[in-house]
């Protein structure tokens, strides 16, 4: 493209886009979304053992629940099926003033649903000290 040649005493004419204002609007806005957009917290509520210096004056109770491939409940090594007679058994260990430790324990082939609902039904009665053990053998 061929310069249009101007009059003397005239000013040539700028055919291109001054950028910069456009440079300085956005980082200005830039800098407004960061600051506005709230800091949100990912966290799950954990109760956590608190420590103590006073050792145990005797080991804890332990009750053991195994659950077989197809779901079944083993409580202390009985049999109990599920629905009310385990929600009664639970609603013993939750009624105790110092409950034991209730060591839910599953085979490799149990599947997920079987576990959910033994914890559900002990959450929803109120036992409060249950965990999942054995983990450590499903580790290659």
């Amino acid at each position: 493209m061929r310069k249009k040649k101007n009059k003397p005493g005239e000013a040539d004419i700028m055919s291109e886009i001054n950028t910069t204002p456009l440079i300085d609007v956005m980082l200005v806005l830039l800098i407004m979304f960061i600051i506005t957009i709230p800091v949100q917290l990912h966290s799950v509520k954990m109760n956590m053992p608190v420590a103590s210096n006073v050792p145990p004056t005797q080991p804890p109770v332990v009750v053991k629940i195994n659950l077989d491939d197809q779901g079944g409940i083993l409580w202390d090594g009985l049999p109990v099926p599920f629905g009310p007679p385990l929600d009664r058994m639970m609603l013993q260990l939750a009624e105790m003033p110092d409950q034991p430790e209730v060591h839910l324990k599953p085979t490799k082939l149990t599947e997920y649903r079987h576990v959910a609902a033994v914890m559900a039904s002990a959450q929803r009665i109120g036992v409060t000290r249950i965990g999942i053990v054995g983990n450590e053998r499903f580790i290659p």
